[in-house]
């Protein structure tokens, strides 16, 4: 993945991939292997696509955080040659593959890696290197302190038990609109707004709403919080009864919530489950803990010298 090459193929490469037509420059080396500016653009543009939520952050920061997921994949992965043999497992990996593509929401292969070619991303192979990289290190972590996890289940029977779960359920109402063709999308939601104050939202909703709830007011009925999506809940978190949300972006279109009553409903508990559940978090925090451990201490061991 991160080759040494000559000058004549790093020309190539740059012209081929068209990157942004800059120069090629080294970010950092690890040992004798070499981090250029393009490595981190694809790991950029690869954690971009991960985590959406990334664009959010200066682009500063997302180079610095490629820069950082580069340099500790090399180190894991020299470690790694020295204690397992890298062309086994494939099948395994093959399957992890799938998984990872099929939770991005990709029905198939063919359509992830047009996307990851229009992002100008990794390539399937590389991918796969990457999972084999994670899956291996798992491995070795999970081997060297599996035997130190320590687990006290009576304390969390004793959470379970104690812990009251409680879920909202909304009575919502829905203004549903587009930006129109000869009108900007702030004078579009300046005038919603001013219809909301003036003759109320459910008038609002009869005037300006594109959904089928328009005829009655834009009531949507109740609604559990389990059943709306993470954006939608974002917002409705941040208000009260009574009420209206923020604009929210859904697709080329926009929703203004209002939220008209709250009730909240227990949640029955399947004991058995939510303890696998608390148990395997658990195993996961500390496995996640000594892998850090551990690979800070590695890390001293190698050279990295950052531009």
């Amino acid at each position: 993945m991160y080759k040494v090459l000559s000058l004549i193929i790093l020309f190539t490469l740059i012209n081929k991939n068209a990157v942004s037509e800059s120069k090629f420059y080294i970010i950092a080396k690890v040992n004798n292997e070499i981090i250029t500016n393009y490595d981190v653009e694809t790991e950029s543009n690869y954690l971009k696509l991960l985590n959406p939520n990334l664009n959010q952050l200066d682009e500063n920061k997302i180079i610095e955080i490629a820069k950082n997921s580069l340099i500790n994949k090399i180190i894991k992965k020299k470690k790694l040659k020295k204690i397992f043999n890298f062309d086994q497992n494939q099948t395994v990996i093959n399957k992890i593959f799938k998984d990872f593509y099929t939770n991005l929401g990709f029905l198939n292969e063919k359509d992830f890696k047009q996307v990851l070619k229009s992002k100008k991303s990794y390539t399937v192979l590389e991918i796969k290197e990457k999972i084999k990289i994670d899956f291996l290190w798992n491995k070795l972590i999970y081997n060297l302190h599996n035997k130190q996890i320590k687990i006290d289940e009576k304390k969390l029977l004793n959470k379970i038990k104690n812990k009251n779960q409680f879920s909202n359920q909304y009575l919502l109402s829905e203004i549903f609109f587009n930006k129109d063709k000869n009108e900007s999308l702030e004078n579009k939601i300046i005038k919603i707004k001013k219809s909301i104050n003036d003759v109320g939202f459910k008038n609002t909703a009869s005037l300006y709403s594109l959904s089928q709830t328009a005829s009655v007011g834009g009531n949507i009925g109740w609604i559990k919080e389990e059943n709306l999506s993470p954006k939608i809940l974002d917002e409705l978190y941040k208000i009260k009864s009574g009420e209206i949300t923020n604009v929210i972006k859904i697709g080329n279109n926009f929703l203004i919530l209002k939220i008209d009553e709250i009730k909240k409903n227990k949640i029955e508990i399947n004991k058995e489950i939510k303890l696998k559940e608390m148990i395997d978090f658990e195993k996961n925090r500390q496995l996640n803990q000594f892998s850090n451990i551990y690979f800070n201490k590695i890390k001293i061991n190698y050279s990295v010298d950052e531009k």
